[in-house]
């Protein structure tokens, strides 16, 4: 959101991160090879006092040519809109091995001020977007109601668009196409907008912003079913809306995804993001109010496929902006089994992209914003594997008797898994072994048996793990169970 943040963070080091974990200097971007599988390379492509005395605000997308897009505010001092901020943006044609000098995307004399850019790619036409802010006299929290697109004190919808993959770029501006008279404040939310693949809505491009309405915060979708010539907007969520992003789910869904704390908070939508749901709290996506990113691993596969439920997350797994943590659900969202850290120290706003390769993309800033710094990643690094694991124990489980817990394990990848082992934490005094488990297909699964001995004088209730491993990789499930004296 456009807010004054505190740069009070922990300070980092990490340049460029392997798969061992290994920390060194990065080289020029021209030195950077093309990454090996099962690794997670970085580089800085903006630092503070180079070309700008600060950068903010990174937004990521991969053009229908396999062009990666990277923009961000060049900003004079670290505050937001207003001010005479600029949108900058540098490409790449290699996946991110090197770049582009930084170009411009729009930049106008003081008072004037672009910033807080969201790209979005019309896959049928090609047609790159970045929505951002304009301002004069006023922020987010200073603009006044009405929608006059000349109204120095309105922060007013603009966005740049380019037909000639990023290379140059035309402006419009939409404020009363999109806003609302009686809101207040309103800004495209960072990072990138979505165009809807399957069903009813296909084609349809959706930005998220975020509005201010009698003095709360709400998000909100613009969308437009024209390819851009026309937005309309649908209707706020919220109160306690804020920077947001939407992902398309396999069942044809719209999942709007919050910048909340303590936790992330998230709706959903039938109708293509007009009407969402109220917001709920997602106590598996900690968050301590900062922006993140939710994408959709393979949009254009059929539903019934495996990787059409594939979802991506990062933010900041902290109380406060560090720890930055990538996490994937195979199941739309429901439950995310893998999890890897990118970042343990200082990194605030990231969005993440998918590659023509397959590796994921992920920009984000680091080390008290004095970087903007690209990494990209596969599958393979981030590790773990998808699977549904269920525990039912027995109808009476009996202290002082030895009994056998049924744990069902459905592989939930879509490749198959070869023969692996479950193993059983439990309590303290209480006696396990492991057992194997058999090979799946996708989408197949089995049930194991695993004894359990509880001791004598054990009483209540007792948390159970299953942790399943195969192929090096691993998955986990717990339950809670009552012990009968």
């Amino acid at each position: 959101m456009q807010r004054r943040v505190s740069v009070a963070m922990l300070s980092a080091t990490v340049m460029v991160v392997t798969a061992v974990g290994t920390a060194h200097a990065s080289p020029p971007a021209a030195a950077i090879t093309a990454a090996a599988p099962g690794t997670l390379t970085s580089q800085d492509i903006a630092t503070q006092g180079v070309g700008s005395p600060y950068y903010r605000i990174p937004a990521l997308t991969t053009s229908v040519k396999g062009t990666l897009l990277a923009a961000y505010d060049a900003r004079p001092t670290l505050g937001d809109l207003p001010g005479n901020l600029g949108v900058v943006l540098r490409r790449s044609t290699d996946g991110g091995t090197t770049w582009h000098s930084q170009q411009v995307v729009r930049k106008e004399a003081a008072p004037k001020g672009f910033g807080d850019p969201s790209l979005l790619v019309d896959r049928g036409t090609g047609r790159i977007f970045v929505f951002y802010a304009g301002s004069v006299n006023q922020g987010f929290f200073g603009s006044g109601t009405g929608n006059d697109e000349n109204d120095p004190d309105i922060l007013q919808a603009d966005y740049s668009y380019s037909d000639d993959d990023g290379l140059t770029w035309t402006h419009r501006r939409i404020t009363k196409q999109v806003k609302n008279p009686a809101w207040a404040g309103m800004f495209a939310a960072s990072g990138e907008g979505i165009q809807v693949r399957n069903g009813a809505y296909k084609g349809r491009l959706i930005q998220q912003y975020a509005i201010r309405n009698n003095g709360a915060n709400y998000a909100v979708s613009a969308y437009s079913d024209d390819h851009g010539e026309t937005w309309k907007t649908g209707n706020p969520v919220g109160p306690g809306g804020d920077e947001n992003k939407t992902v398309e789910l396999s069942d044809g869904r719209i999942m709007l995804n919050n910048r909340s704390a303590p936790y992330r908070t998230i709706a959903y939508s039938t109708d293509g993001g007009v009407n969402y749901t109220p917001f709920t709290q997602d106590t598996r996506l900690p968050d301590p109010a900062n922006n993140g990113s939710i994408i959709r691993y393979a949009p254009d596969v059929a539903a019934s496929h495996p990787q059409a439920s594939w979802l991506l997350f990062s933010n900041t797994e902290s109380t406060s902006r560090n720890n930055l943590t990538v996490k994937m659900s195979c199941d739309n969202g429901k439950t995310w089994p893998i999890r890897k850290v990118v970042n343990p120290n200082s990194a605030a706003y990231s969005t993440l992209t998918r590659l023509p390769d397959g590796r994921l993309g992920l920009l984000y800033e680091r080390d008290n914003y004095r970087h903007i710094t690209y990494s990209s990643f596969d599958l393979r690094w981030l590790g773990g594997t998808c699977a549904d694991i269920t525990i039912t124990p027995p109808a009476t489980m009996r202290a002082g008797t030895t009994t056998e817990v049924t744990v069902r394990v459905v592989n939930r990848m879509d490749v198959t898994r070869s023969a692996g082992t479950l193993d059983l934490t439990v309590p303290a005094g209480w006696t396990t072994r492991q057992v194997a488990f058999p090979a799946t297909r996708p989408g197949e699964g089995a049930n194991v048996e695993v004894p359990v001995t509880i001791p004598a004088g054990a009483s209540g209730n007792a948390e159970l793990t299953v942790t399943y491993k195969a192929d090096g990789k691993q998955a986990s499930g717990s339950r809670t169970v009552t012990v009968t004296p």
